[in-house]
């Protein structure tokens, strides 16, 4: 997993990113295409990834699969879809939201199987949310995730909307990879992960919203087999080779292919012959989703056919298409499906404070030039040329020069950038971060603080805002943020790490110290289980259990030994 790279006393809204390459160049897709790793081979590197990604997906779509489904029944011509907005339980801006009281009408006509209901071999609910989370941890544990507040949270909104349309219940959460490939995949139980190449690829929002509704109805669908019996207890199995393969794979890919072969080759052959199929069953269940969520069905088609004239100059091929075919077929019939919906868009004027507002091109701009920063695939030389023009590229840019200590030329940018030109949650959290680098505290509380109490629940917000206390020493007051947070959730390893340096803070003052250090001992167990440290989360709990017994808190220890024995049975899931 990507180590943070920030200090104890840096806020969590606040990444460092790796040094940029410095490679001159004007456009964003092309030079992170250019700046692919050279040490190693690069036909032994596809053929990894080819392997690696594409039996990551098969194993998100055969864990629980269905007797065959009817065939989607999408009319000549469907009607005007109203759009209802409806809360995003991923969002931090909805995360009091009651899931279930949701209507079904919002479906009106899709023909998709109920994945809770009837069906030979089905898991349940509750059994797909065990597999997602597990599938989580070990994503966080083995794969480079990008950790950044607003990002997530902007994109977890988008993906809310369209997970919202498939009955599937409250997404887990989304992860981004620090990854330069154009990928992304979705397990049962709601867990999306998204690579930040293709988020420096796409145009537009509704492109990335295309992928997410693809990789979304690829699980929906039960991709790639039908049929349980074929592949009884493999899927599981196969899972800890795919990530393990994807993990050595990362440091040495020969050595990531030798881990991987032997779980799936057996498994191989008899998955690719249904693949194209499958792939258009999920650009047409993919495109209803986007339709219904207000997002425009032809950008799915447009993503396909930008990728499609970029293969064809390269000598290679991107992740997505070695594990989602494409073929000019493929291509022509979803252009001509994504004509025949009408739509209500949601480009709509994006009001997250009540003062300004932005479109969402803009905030896409914004979206993007920020993960091409923290990932590291933008020079400083193309990041100053852009933001003279763009927005989203200079506010990224402040943000490239206070990670680098050039307070001056981040300040000179925010003093010349016009609050109603950007989003403003973006814009305050950078500037409370210029605060903070150059130690004034209060100064850069007060950059947030007023946005975070018409928007509490805003997780960046609250994160920057508890953040702050705690370099103030107001643990207190950090605690009741960050327990908020944790329980609304309790999956957020941020959050977790955060209420453990609150603790430390409140135990400097504390009359009863062994309380504090009973609960520091609990939250850095949800750190180390959440990060997919199982063993090590499982001695912290026994730790800060044995505590409370011998202090006689017969109230607290019981809170634990539950809390203990969920996480022990979590880590007996083999996957």
């Amino acid at each position: 997993m990507l180590q943070e790279n920030m200090t104890q006393n840096r806020p969590r809204y606040f990444t460092k990113s790796t040094e940029m390459p410095r490679k001159n160049t004007t456009d964003l897709t092309e030079f992170s295409q250019s700046h692919r790793p050279s040490t190693v081979p690069r036909f032994a590197l596809k053929t990894q990834l080819l392997v690696n990604v594409f039996l990551l997906e098969m194993f998100c779509s055969q864990v629980a699969v269905a007797e065959p489904m009817q065939t989607v029944n999408l009319q000549n011509s469907p009607p005007v879809i109203e759009l209802n907005r409806y809360p995003n339980p991923l969002s931090s801006r909805n995360s009091s939201y009651d899931w279930s009281t949701i209507p079904n009408d919002k479906n009106q006509y899709l023909d998709i199987p109920d994945i809770g209901g009837g069906g030979v071999g089905l898991i349940n609910r509750n059994e797909e949310q065990q597999i997602g989370e597990k599938v989580l941890r070990e994503v966080r544990a083995k794969l480079p995730v990008l950790q950044d507040a607003w990002l997530e949270d902007e994109l977890s909104q988008v993906f809310g909307e369209i997970y919202g349309q498939s009955n599937l219940g409250a997404p887990i959460a989304l992860v981004v990879i620090r990854d330069e490939q154009i990928n992304a995949f979705a397990v049962p139980g709601g867990l999306f992960a998204i690579n930040a190449g293709l988020l420096t690829t796409a145009k537009n929002m509704d492109e990335v919203a295309g992928v997410m509704a693809h990789e979304i109805a690829h699980v929906t669908q039960r991709h790639f087999s039908r049929s349980k019996e074929n592949f009884k207890g493999q899927g599981l199995l196969t899972l800890a080779g795919i990530l393990a393969g994807i993990a050595v794979a990362s440091q040495s890919p020969d050595a990531g292919a030798a881990v991987m072969l032997g779980s799936q080759a057996a498994m191989l052959d008899r998955q690719l012959s249904y693949s194209r199929e499958q792939e258009r069953e999920a650009d047409r269940v993919g495109m209803q989703y986007m339709a219904i969520a207000g997002y425009n069905p032809e950008s799915m088609a447009d993503f396909f056919e930008t990728m499609h004239r970029k293969t064809s100059q390269l000598s290679f091929l991107p992740d997505f298409w070695l594990t989602h075919p494409l073929t000019t077929d493929r291509m022509s019939e979803a252009r001509l499906r994504a004509r025949q919906y009408q739509y209500k868009s949601n480009q709509y004027t994006i009001n997250h404070q009540g003062s300004h507002k932005n479109t969402q091109q803009d905030l896409f701009e914004m979206m993007r030039w920020r993960v091409a920063v923290l990932s590291g695939y933008v020079n400083l030389t193309q990041l100053k040329s852009m933001a003279t023009r763009n927005h989203g590229a200079a506010l990224a840019l402040a943000h490239y020069y206070i990670e680098q200590s050039q307070y001056a030329d981040a300040k000179k940018i925010l003093d010349n950038l016009s609050p109603s030109a950007v989003e403003k949650t973006l814009y305050q959290l950078t500037w409370s971060a210029w605060y903070v680098e150059n130690k004034q505290y209060q100064q850069a509380l007060d950059a947030v603080l007023p946005l975070y109490r018409v928007m509490p629940e805003h997780r960046a917000l609250a994160m920057q805002v508890a953040d702050i206390y705690i370099l103030q020493g107001q643990g207190d007051q950090a605690h009741q943020i960050l327990n908020k947070l944790s329980q609304s959730n309790p999956r957020d390893v941020a959050v977790w790490q955060a209420l453990q340096r609150a603790e430390t803070v409140r135990s400097k003052t504390a009359i009863n110290q062994e309380f504090q250090a009973i609960n520091g001992l609990r939250y850095r167990a949800e750190a180390q289980f959440w990060s997919g440290q199982e063993e090590n989360a499982i001695k912290s709990m026994l730790h800060a259990e044995r505590l409370a017994m011998q202090k006689n808190n017969e109230s607290l220890q019981s809170r634990i030994t539950v809390r203990l024995k969920a996480m022990q049975d979590a880590h007996q899931l083999n996957l």
